[in-house]
C-alpha cells in the first residue's frame, strides 16, 4: 500500500481548502468561537483541526472512506488484518476488546497484574475472572506476566473459558512469551487478546521484543499516546485471524465508544503511521542508541540500580523493553515516590512511573540529546542530594504470594451489592467492595470481591504514610475501607 498517504491528514487539508462553514458541532466553529485566552494557550490550529467526520472530513455517508482507508493502511503497517481507531484510550479499547470475547457470566482469564481499567471492564462486563498470576520476583518486588505453563493450567482448571487477556509489556519493561501464550490457548480453541497499551512501537524496529500480532495473538490493544507519536486517548484495535469477530467488536465498540469521535486523535494516529513506516526504524534505532548510553551512564552511578536483561530469565521475563529505563533507588534510603517528587520539584523532570522502590522514564523516538542529558544529569544530582531527602516510614511490602487474594464473589456483584464502610484493623476476612490501586503504575492492590488479608492492610496504609497515592480508594488514606455487607 502507499504509506505516504494520509487518509485523514488529506481530508482535514481539503476540508480547509473548502472553506466548509459548518452548522453543526463543534460549537467554537472551528475556533471562532473560542475564548482567545485559550487560544492564546492552546494555539488556533487546535480548533481548526477539531472536525467531525460525519459532514466533515467526509460526507454524511461516509461514501469517501476516509477514516476506512486510514485504518487500512494501519493494519498494513503493523501486519494484522484488520485495524480499528479509537478515540476513547485503551482503557476503554480493553473493555471492548474482552466484551467481544466473553458476555455477562462467562469466564475469561486475565492477567492479575492488569492495569485498573481491566477491572472496571470486569466490572461493568459482568464477566467472571479466572485470574493467572503473574511472576512475581522477590528481589525487586515486582510482577512479570504469567508464562505459558501458568496460562495451561488455568485452562485445564476452567475448559469453558471463553479466552485469556495478556498484559505486556508492563509498565516497568517485563513482557511476556506472547507466541507460547497465544498457541496455548489456540491449543484449547480460545483467542488470546493482549494489552500492548505500552507496545506501539515495538513492529517498528527488530530489536526490540515481540509485537503481538507477529507473535500470533489474536487481537492486540495499543495506546499510540504513550510510546508512539499520537496524542492523548489515542488507541488502536488490531486483528487477525477468525477467533475474534471484527463485526462483534465494532458491534460492541458502538456500545461503549463515543459517537463524537475526536479527528485530533484519528489526524495524528494517521500522521504517527506514516512516520514510522517511513522513518521508524531510523528512529526507534536512535532510541535504542540512546537507551544504551542512557543504561551505562546510570549503571556506573553508586545508589541507581538499573534494571535489564538479566530479567529475562525462566519464571521472570521473556523479553525486555529497552526503552522502558527502570531504577531501583532503595540504596539511596529513599521511595520512588520521593526521588519522583524531587525530580519533579528540583530539576523539573517528570518520570513516567515511581512506586516504593523505584522510578521508571519512558524513552521514545521523540527524545532528543538534550532530553538524554538532563536524565542523567537529573539522576546523579538526586545520588548527590538524597541525603537531604526526609526518609520515609517504612512501607510493609507484601510476600511473594501476598497480593494473590481469595476471589469469592464476582468483582460485578461486589461493586454494585450492598456496602459497608469499615475501619481499617476490622477489615481483614470482609470482602471489598471496591479497588484500591497504588499508582502509577496502576496494578490493583484490591479488586472487588476479595477477600482483604491482614498482610494487604499493611502494605496499604503503610504505604499511605510513605507517598503512596490510592486515587480510586473511598478513603484514599485507607482509615477506612468500602467492604460487602
Amino acid at each position: 500500500m502507499d504509506h505516504s498517504r494520509v487518509p485523514v491528514l488529506e481530508a482535514l487539508e481539503e476540508f480547509r481548502r473548502r472553506g466548509d462553514v459548518v452548522y453543526g458541532p463543534p460549537g467554537h466553529r472551528q475556533g471562532r468561537g473560542a475564548d482567545p485566552r485559550v487560544k492564546e494557550i492552546l494555539g488556533e490550529g487546535l480548533f481548526a483541526a477539531d472536525v467531525l467526520n460525519m459532514n466533515g472530513l467526509d460526507d454524511r455517508r461516509l461514501s469517501q472512506g476516509v477514516l476506512s482507508d486510514a485504518q487500512e493502511l494501519m493494519a498494513d503497517a503493523v501486519g494484522a488484518d484488520e485495524a480499528f481507531f479509537s478515540t476513547c484510550g485503551s482503557s476503554l479499547s480493553v473493555k471492548t476488546g474482552m466484551l467481544a470475547v466473553a458476555g455477562p457470566g462467562e469466564k475469561l482469564l486475565i492477567s492479575r497484574n492488569s492495569h485498573k481499567s481491566v477491572i472496571a471492564a470486569v466490572i461493568i462486563n459482568g464477566v467472571i475472572p479466572i485470574w493467572v498470576h503473574p511472576k512475581f520476583d522477590a528481589e525487586r518486588h515486582l510482577a512479570h506476566p504469567p508464562e505459558p505453563d501458568d496460562v495451561r493450567r488455568k485452562l485445564e482448571e476452567h475448559p469453558d473459558a471463553k479466552g485469556m487477556l495478556l498484559v505486556t509489556p508492563t509498565n516497568w519493561g517485563s513482557c511476556a512469551d506472547i507466541r507460547g501464550v497465544a498457541r496455548v490457548c489456540h491449543e484449547y480453541g480460545v483467542p488470546l487478546i493482549v494489552d500492548e497499551a505500552w507496545g506501539a512501537h515495538l513492529p517498528f524496529h527488530a530489536d526490540l521484543p515481540a509485537w503481538g500480532m507477529n507473535a500470533e495473538a489474536d487481537m492486540v490493544i495499543t495506546s499510540v499516546h504513550k510510546m508512539g507519536g499520537a496524542i492523548e486517548q489515542s488507541s488502536v484495535f488490531h486483528l487477525q485471524g477468525d477467533r475474534i469477530s471484527s463485526e462483534v467488536l465494532k458491534q460492541r465498540e458502538d456500545l461503549l465508544g463515543t459517537t463524537s469521535s475526536s479527528s485530533l486523535v484519528y489526524a495524528t494516529l494517521d500522521g504517527w503511521r506514516r512516520q514510522m513506516v517511513e522513518q521508524g526504524e531510523e528512529l526507534l534505532g536512535t532510541a535504542l542508541a540512546r537507551a544504551r548510553r542512557i543504561r551505562e551512564a546510570l549503571s556506573a552511578t553508586d545508589g541507581l540500580t538499573v534494571m535489564g536483561e538479566e530479567i529475562v530469565r525462566e519464571g521472570l521475563a521473556h523479553e525486555h523493553d529497552p526503552l522502558k529505563i527502570s531504577i531501583d533507588v532503595r540504596e539511596l534510603g529513599i521511595t520512588g515516590m520521593q526521588a519522583a517528587e524531587w525530580l519533579r520539584t528540583e530539576c523539573h523532570v517528570d518520570v513516567g512511573a515511581a512506586d516504593t522502590l523505584r522510578i521508571c522514564p519512558s524513552l521514545t523516538h521523540g527524545d532528543d540529546d538534550r532530553s538524554e542529558a538532563l536524565l542523567v544529569d537529573s539522576l546523579r544530582r538526586l545520588v548527590k542530594e538524597a541525603g537531604s531527602v526526609e526518609r520515609p516510614p517504612r512501607v510493609l511490602l507484601p510476600s511473594p504470594g501476598g497480593l494473590e487474594l481469595e476471589q469469592a464473589i464476582r468483582p460485578r456483584d461486589a461493586f454494585f451489592g450492598n456496602v459497608d464502610h469499615v475501619p481499617a484493623d476490622r477489615a481483614v476476612g470482609r470482602v471489598a467492595a471496591e479497588t484500591i490501586t497504588p499508582y502509577p503504575p496502576g496494578v490493583p492492590a484490591v479488586t472487588p470481591g476479595e477477600v482483604i488479608t491482614q498482610e494487604v492492610v499493611d502494605y496499604l496504609t503503610s504505604g499511605v504514610k510513605a507517598g503512596m497515592l490510592l486515587p480510586d480508594a473511598a478513603d484514599q488514606k485507607v482509615e477506612t475501607f468500602r467492604v460487602v455487607a
